[in-house]
């Protein structure tokens, strides 16, 4: 009986661990999708490419002006990048001490 409830709470943090991993991924992914198609130049009227770049920038914003670089593309990196490398340490850091409630 004892046994039963600590395996389904073992199984109850396993699965929020693995929700908070993916929300991360995710959140990263969208951050790091954006990143792509402004290098590439992607058109901004489009509107999955527009999607992207406001999602992006609500998720960043708080990263978007730590450093003033003089080149665009340098200023996309590093001010979109900081914030996808922060969710994923952070998220997949709060994953893993879900796990091991």
């Amino acid at each position: 009986m004892y046994g039963d409830r600590i395996a389904g709470r073992r199984r109850a943090s396993w699965s929020a661990g693995r929700l908070v991993a993916l929300a991360a991924d995710v959140v990263a992914l969208i951050i790091i999708v954006w990143i792509v198609m402004d290098l590439l130049d992607a058109n901004r009227s489009n509107d999955v490419v527009q999607w992207f770049h406001d999602a992006a920038t609500w998720l960043a914003g708080w990263s978007l002006d730590i450093f003033h670089l003089g080149r665009h593309w340098a200023q996309v990196v590093v001010g979109y990048g900081i914030a996808a490398v922060v969710y994923l340490v952070a998220g997949h850091a709060l994953a893993r001490l879900l796990h091991r409630l």
